[in-house]
């Protein structure tokens, strides 16, 4: 029986991969897969702004892929969009302010495609957002789990984008972000009739300190039959 702290590495099949991009640039990245069953679900982490310390490592990614093969049999994509550098090392080319990342987020769905992951879910925290919003509405998407939605490089066309299909979009806002706040997120989500706002009292924009409840936000979202809260023991693997 194994405590659930901030840092366990809970078990699974990990491997470092490299995203190849259409013109032409190779992206570090991670995927996490269960260790034993088939993944019910797979996320694609989008991070957040890279020019303000956004990663592939960032707390709530890396806590998703130490935790959700092993809790949720959900597989975790986490990659560094063009530009970033994290402990796995720096993705070829240069940050472009949400244009060029399209290629990017291209590539990781191509990737999990070549895969073939099931039931596959963009999960976007703050850059990370607009890069679903613009870039991550193809047939092969389920829907998207937004956190800390700024909608800073994201225009009405993206909404609009959004709100002709059926996709689910489910943002978490926290009660204090920096950028945009429940309020405000419901009047702006508004021109998508399907995106659904949940509140998270007390939090602020990098949700230090709520992982636990992002986490069953997620896999309520991509994985329903899985129950939440997850647990906060690890007892074995499942079978």
């Amino acid at each position: 029986m194994t405590e659930i702290r901030a840092n366990t590495v809970l078990p699974a099949r990990r491997e470092p991969v490299t995203l190849t991009t259409a013109d032409g640039l190779r992206l570090v990245g991670e995927l996490a897969l269960p260790a034993q069953a088939a993944p019910r679900a797979t996320v694609i982490c989008l991070h957040p702004l890279p020019t303000h310390g956004g990663m592939m490592d960032s707390h709530l990614y890396r806590k998703a892929a130490n935790r959700l093969p092993a809790l949720a049999d959900v597989a975790v994509l986490r990659f560094n969009t063009r530009g970033t550098a994290s402990e796995a090392g720096r993705s070829e080319g240069a940050f472009d302010n949400g244009d060029g990342e399209c290629l990017d987020v291209a590539a990781a769905l191509a990737f999990v495609k070549a895969r073939n992951l099931p039931n596959v879910w963009l999960v976007g925290w703050s850059f990370g957002t607009d890069l679903a919003l613009r870039h991550g509405c193809p047939d092969e998407v389920e829907g998207a789990v937004l956190i800390s939605p700024p909608l800073r490089f994201s225009a009405p066309s993206d909404l609009t984008a959004w709100a002709a299909t059926d996709k689910p979009l489910v943002c978490l806002v926290p009660e204090f972000d920096d950028y945009l706040r429940p309020a405000q997120a419901r009047e702006r989500f508004a021109a998508i009739p399907q995106a659904r706002i949940e509140e998270f009292a007390g939090a602020k924009h990098l949700f230090v300190g709520y992982s636990e409840q992002v986490l069953d936000a997620i896999v309520a979202t991509v994985a329903p039959r899985v129950p939440v809260p997850l647990p906060k023991v690890f007892t074995g693997l499942s079978n």
